[in-house]
């Protein structure tokens, strides 16, 4: 009859990983056999003979042995039921080893206790501190992203949207674009970014930028623009966004502790893989006040540098905030702002004055090209 085996025992001539066997205790001693009967008679030891220790990875076995050499042999109980039923049948002269054995297990349980609590301690205190926005853990975690992991991340995304989307490859809307952002991005010093910009049929008055340089402007935007200027003055805003990392701050805010894991793992794919879960709320992710002003001021600096009449930008600010307030989606959503286009005007005041250049299209080309199309619901 096969027995379940309640314990492994080691020594010469075993499998280095133990031998189950089965054993039973006696006023005599310890008493083993093996599960399918096999091997003879029963092993028996006396209690005399055993020394005890407490074992095992959580040290949750009692460990029994005896003898030396060849003839040495260690037994692991590990049914609680077997290791309660020898503490009552061992003689008194083992209670010394079994009080020993009791003390180990209880620090190594303490020490555990300990270990997983500052752990857990830890990770409480990490998620608390990105739950509660912590912009000095998210700038660290954004600072140790390598721009190359931004750019996969970014295009990851940008892909996605695009192969749902309408997008225009040439003509006069796509040239023009093309134009502001080559004069707007020869003047970014020290540039680590290839931008990509595409034009996207849609009626939305919008443009918006993901992590790495990708941009999209929609043609609703170019249709209610009044001038280049102004349109250049949005690609200014939502480059800048790009160069301070604004879409990588929020992004690592909104996925949290998972982010900063995946950052400090060095586990790209694993940041990539959660940064397409949040899919197109990475292209309209809300941008702090903060962050809006930065990009602001960053961009209309930014024309100023590339020779484009900054002023179109302010224009724009106030048409808009005027008569359009309730729909225009325009700057990450964030509604239109006379405060804003008066901090402008602030700003542009105190930059050097330099003479505009015109563009080399004719905006009202453009916007003629685009009257044809048929808005994208």
């Amino acid at each position: 009859m096969t027995l379940t085996p309640n314990a492994l025992c080691f020594g010469d001539g075993l499998p280095a990983a133990g031998a189950p066997c089965v054993v039973t205790l006696s006023a005599e001693g310890v008493s083993m056999r093996s599960p399918d009967g096999a091997g003879g008679a029963d092993e028996t030891v006396a209690f005399s003979a055993l020394s005890v220790a407490a074992g095992g990875l959580d040290h949750d076995q009692l460990v029994l042995s005896w003898g030396s050499g060849l003839s040495a042999r260690t037994l692991y109980l590990k049914d609680p039921a077997l290791i309660v039923a020898f503490r009552r049948t061992a003689p008194l002269e083992l209670t010394a080893h079994l009080e020993r054995a009791a003390e180990q297990v209880r620090r190594a349980r303490h020490g555990h206790r300990l270990w997983w609590g500052g752990a857990v301690g830890l990770v409480v205190a990490f998620g608390l501190l990105l739950w509660l926005g912590s912009d000095v853990i998210v700038e660290w975690a954004v600072a140790r992203i390598p721009i190359e992991w931004e750019q996969k991340l970014g295009e990851t995304v940008y892909r996605d949207f695009l192969s749902k989307e309408t997008v225009l490859k040439t003509g006069p809307a796509v040239g023009a674009v093309e134009e502001m952002t080559q004069r707007l991005t020869a003047k970014i010093p020290d540039n680590p970014y290839h931008f990509k910009v595409s034009v996207v049929q849609s009626p939305v008055v919008n443009a918006f930028a993901l992590p790495g340089g990708y941009v999209v402007v929609f043609t609703g935007l170019l249709k209610k623009a009044e001038s280049g200027e102004e349109v250049a003055g949005v690609l200014s805003h939502e480059l800048n966004h790009v160069l301070q990392r604004h879409g990588m701050e929020r992004m690592v805010k909104m996925l949290g502790l998972a982010a900063v894991v995946s950052i400090v793992a060095g586990d790209q794919q694993g940041l990539i893989g959660l940064a397409r879960q949040l899919g197109l709320e990475l292209a309209t992710l809300k941008f702090g006040r903060a962050q809006e002003t930065e990009a602001d001021v960053t961009g209309i600096k930014l024309l100023s540098d590339a020779r484009i009449a900054p002023d179109g930008m302010i224009r724009f600010f106030e048409r808009l905030s005027d008569s359009d307030k309730g729909r225009v989606e325009l700057f990450s959503s964030h509604p239109m702002s006379a405060a804003r286009a008066e901090r402008l005007k602030a700003e542009l005041a105190a930059l050097p004055q330099r003479s505009p250049e015109p563009f080399g299209f004719e905006w009202a080309a453009v916007q003629e090209s685009l009257a044809g199309t048929e808005p994208k619901q």
